[in-house]
């Protein structure tokens, strides 16, 4: 196969301004998000914000202690705390879900006199990692080249044209505020520009270089801006401008959390090549040139934009935000039932050691997931939903009641440890898969009337829109119960530690999903699942797809699968839904059906010219969805086959699915 031929054919390429997806570059740790121009320079023109972030640039407003969970009120089910309701503690319970936040590190830009400015083309090289960006301003050529360093936090960027000599363009670095001023995350997502609150200081200057220092309440970070020829002046208290007269520009802007680091553009550019050569020759890869179904093309190419996407926005040292560094949704926090839809894919497509730099983050907030459980009277560990860096839970109507997040690490562990048989895993990461399996059967019930263990009531699951007091007993979960505890079982057995017979116990008598009328519904008393309850996750499929189901009967689930394609409101699902329901036929052995979940006709199962999984102008970016295009495209292109009429070619891939 050749791969660059294939990668360079979906190599985005902008003609005009594309409102809804900027192109970005980044390593994982870090990333940035461009406009036509190469850089930062028209965000008002722009839905998707411009944003340059990091997964180490965190602030709270007012400083990190000021409010805690002790400061909010606890709704009790099963007996069992839970923050979901403000209260009378509203202040203190929207200062948590807003704090701590992912900052925005800074917007750079062109400073151009006023004139005709328009874009002529801008394309993403896949293979070297550089955005090349040409732009008409004044009738003038301007010519970028953009690119962010594989291993630090630093851009490079060479800007060519006349127009620098003739003092018409600039580079304007500004810093926006880090507060947000908004409760609602879809309402303060935009780049907040006041003044007050924060300070920018300069700690070192020299002809080529300047290095500053970000103030915001306990919170502070370094920026470092080098260039080959030009001067910098500062403009207003949080803003400085560099003019040049030479005929190309070079530069680079670092920041770090503290001690920065200093690379030439050359560098960068180097690196940033052989990096993404270095990604797209090793690895798994597949093609389906020759294909006879007209839908193929396109089905390569979100598979070939997505790998690049993930390694980029989720491919770091902790869980990603579901928009990755392109802007904070939710305030920036990471969803961790997303982990597993972020994430999985990396083993599957033969680079485990991606997942594994984020696995390390359950380790370290280990003890905080030990103290959720104990707070609420379970045993071993219980991972929160909605959170930061620092692992504490989020107060939430929701966040605070799922559980489908639990087993996550459990299979997440799995799958590095099956990619390469790697013995290491079992050591390192035994303590966080016995935890949570620990917490697992602390939380199923004994029901003593039918001798069976239940979940619930005081849990939603992964289909949100229902209540903590009235779910029990939702498929997915369910199995993800029965799967979950079997891994860790397997985890025992190949250590030598005995096995709980607690886990035995809850995981031979788990109740099995509720039958009506054929179909599988929502949780165990929800009759009006297909009627009332048919929006958003159609999650009791993913019982029988994501996993196993070996508490599932293939005849319902294959007749629960057609319902949901009939009967569900397809405008209220999300981007990792279509994927998952594709999974779901192909393990039936319904490929053609697979195909057709998988790139079916709908808003939020689109993919923009960048690659980004789109849902609505509140979220134009939506990873999830592309882990899970990743994931299913893994499992059919491994494990059952594509339809007659595709031609598939693969290598690297892994079937490590159980």
């Amino acid at each position: 196969m050749n791969r660059k031929k294939i990668v360079d054919k979906h190599a985005p390429v902008v003609t005009k301004i594309e409102p809804r997806a900027p192109l970005s570059i980044g390593n994982g740790e870090f990333g940035m998000s461009v406009d036509f121009t190469g850089l930062q320079t028209f965000p008002e023109q722009y839905v998707t914000p411009l944003s340059t972030q990091s997964n180490w640039g965190w602030h709270a407003t007012g400083g990190k202690n000021r409010y805690t969970l002790d400061d909010v009120n606890m709704q009790y089910y099963q007996g069992a705390p839970y923050p979901l309701y403000p209260e009378n503690k509203e202040e203190a319970y929207h200062w948590l879900r807003q704090n701590p936040h992912r900052l925005q590190l800074g917007q750079i830009g062109f400073l151009c006199d006023a004139g005709e400015v328009k874009p002529v083309k801008q394309r993403h090289d896949l293979w070297s990692g550089v955005i090349e960006s040409d732009f008409i301003l004044n009738g003038e050529k301007v010519k970028v080249k953009t690119a962010c360093d594989p291993e630090e936090d630093i851009i490079g960027v060479t800007v060519a044209s006349s127009l620098l000599k003739k003092g018409q363009i600039a580079i304007q670095l500004a810093f926006p505020s880090p507060n947000i001023t908004d409760r609602k995350w879809e309402d303060a997502f935009a780049l907040n520009w006041e003044e007050s609150g924060h300070q920018t200081e300069v700690f070192n200057q020299s002809d080529n270089s300047i290095k500053l220092k970000r103030i915001m309440d306990d919170t502070s970070y370094t920026v470092g801006w080098n260039w080959n020829s030009g001067e910098v002046r500062q403009t207003e208290a949080n803003r400085w401008v560099l003019t040049s007269d030479a005929e190309t520009l070079t530069f680079t802007l670092s920041f770090s959390e503290n001690k920065l680091i200093e690379k030439t553009t050359d560098q960068v550019f180097t690196e940033s090549r052989e990096h993404w050569k270095e990604f797209w020759s090793n690895g798994g890869f597949l093609s389906f040139e020759g294909s006879k179904d007209p839908r193929a093309d396109e089905l390569e190419r979100r598979v070939i934009l997505s790998q690049y996407l993930l390694a980029v926005h989720s491919g770091g040292s902790v869980p990603p935000q579901e928009t990755g560094y392109m802007y904070n949704s939710w305030f920036g926090k990471f969803h961790l039932e997303m982990h597993y839809w972020h994430a999985a894919h990396f083993p599957l497509w033969g680079r485990p050691a991606i997942l594994k730099k984020s696995m390390n983050w359950y380790l370290n907030i280990l003890p905080k997931a030990y103290q959720l459980a104990e707070s609420q009277g379970f045993q071993g560990a219980r991972w929160p939903k909605m959170v930061g860096i620092e692992g504490e839970q989020t107060p939430s109507p929701i966040a605070p009641g799922l559980i489908w997040q639990q087993p996550h690490p459990i299979y997440l562990a799995e799958l590095c440890y099956q990619a390469n048989n790697d013995e290491k895993m079992l050591e390192t990461f035994s303590e966080v898969v016995f935890a949570s399996a620990d917490f697992m059967a602390s939380f199923a019930t004994y029901d003593e009337e039918h001798d069976v263990y239940q979940l619930g009531p005081g849990l939603i699951p992964a289909q949100e829109n229902h209540r903590m007091e009235d779910s029990i007993n939702p498929p997915y979960e369910l199995e993800y119960w029965h799967f979950g505890l079997g891994i860790a079982i397997e985890w025992c057995e190949r250590i030598g530690k005995e096995i709980p017979e607690k886990w035995k116990a809850v995981r031979k008598k788990i109740a099995k999903p509720r039958v009506k009328d054929g179909v599988y519904l929502a949780h165990r008393d929800c009759e009006n699942t297909f009627t009332e309850k048919n929006h958003d996750h159609p999650s009791m499929v993913a019982a029988f797809g994501v996993l196993p189901g070996e508490l599932i009967d293939k005849k319902v689930m294959l007749d629960t699968l057609h319902k949901v394609k009939e009967e569900w409101q397809w405008e209220t699902a999300w981007g990792w839904d279509f994927p998952m329901c594709a999974m779901t036929a192909a393990r039936l052995g319904e490929l053609d059906l697979a195909v057709d979940f998988l790139l079916m006709d709908q808003v939020k199962n689109t993919h923009s010219i960048n690659g980004h999984n789109y849902q609505h102008d509140a979220l134009t970016v939506y990873l999830p969805g592309n882990g899970a295009l990743l994931i299913a495209v893994a499992m059919l292109a491994t494990k059952t086959g594509f339809p007659k009429g595709w031609a598939l070619e693969q290598e690297g891939l892994k079937d490590i699915y159980s």
